[in-house]
């Protein structure tokens, strides 16, 4: 294999994470792939094991307990795994009026976009101080600089992703590792969500990307130690204007733009599933 260290990617068996998976194969990167049982895991990493001179572990568990993220780092260690990238790419959107979510939901998105990606960095972070330059790439939001009906709890956890990020980056600046946040628009993450990105408005919809296209954009930023990484121009246009508008001006026009966003039934009935039992 071209080196002896690995990158690992959470969430990792579609959209983003899957694009961060044939990115770093295809930059001769090792990996180890987590995401849930019954993902089609175990077909990623024998594609990516044929297709690229790469080589690739995998760990299906659920990072929204944290026994998950604990049984992720001790398989890793007990393999004698050496991690220099860390990915932390898994998390769960919404977009719902706060009283339709259910408080088990909410358990679980916090937990899968807070609590894993807080656990796991901890739990690697000595890993990663052993294999400098190593690095840390926090997926976090757009919503995390806006205030948006329908993305409380979301945004929420964003934001929190976002000011830990910047946090962190300054307590390990000398110490070897970097630390870079990822701030996307809107990604066709998978079908349900790319179904839901036709009914935003049209700002919205001009400004949604795919996978493949923010995955290299976020390792160039990341290997480059950017702080706050920001892929595409029209977000980056849109976070300008945020900084220029009158306040009433910004509050019409997001208005405006969640109205837009009304998923179909039965999409919020497929986001707000019964929480399942965590895997063993």
């Amino acid at each position: 294999m071209h080196n002896t260290v690995y990158t690992l990617i959470t969430g990792a068996s579609e959209g983003l994470g899957k694009a961060f998976a044939f990115e770093c194969a295809s930059r001769a990167m090792n990996l180890i792939l987590v995401s849930l049982p019954e993902s089609g895991l175990p077909e990623l990493a024998n594609f990516i094991r044929r297709n690229f001179d790469v080589s690739v572990h995998y760990f299906e568990k659920d990072l929204s307990q944290s026994s998950g993220c604990y049984d992720v780092f001790l398989e890793i260690e007990n393999k004698k795994l050496q991690v220099n990238i860390l990915i932390n790419n898994a998390g769960m959107g919404s977009t719902i009026l706060f009283d339709e979510g259910s408080p088990e939901f909410y358990e679980k998105q916090i937990g899968l976009n807070v609590l894993a990606t807080t656990i796991i960095t901890h739990l690697f972070i000595k890993n990663l101080r052993g294999k400098t330059p190593a690095y840390i790439l926090n997926v976090g939001s757009m919503a995390s600089f806006f205030f948006l009906p329908k993305k409380q709890v979301y945004g929420g956890t964003k934001s929190y992703i976002y000011y830990f990020s910047k946090s962190l980056k300054k307590e390990l600046k000398n110490k070897g590792v970097n630390v870079s946040v990822l701030c996307p628009g809107g990604i066709n993450t998978n079908l349900s969500v790319t179904l839901s990105n036709k009914n935003a408005s049209w700002t919205s919809r001009i400004s949604i990307m795919n996978p493949e296209e923010v995955a290299p954009i976020a390792l160039n930023g990341l290997l480059k130690k950017k702080e706050v990484i920001i892929p595409g121009r029209l977000n980056r246009f849109f976070l300008f204007l945020d900084k220029i508008l009158p306040a009433p001006v910004k509050t019409l026009i997001t208005n405006y733009t969640m109205k837009k966003i009304n998923p179909p039934k039965w999409y919020n009935h497929y986001l707000l599933k019964p929480v399942s039992s965590p895997a063993a």
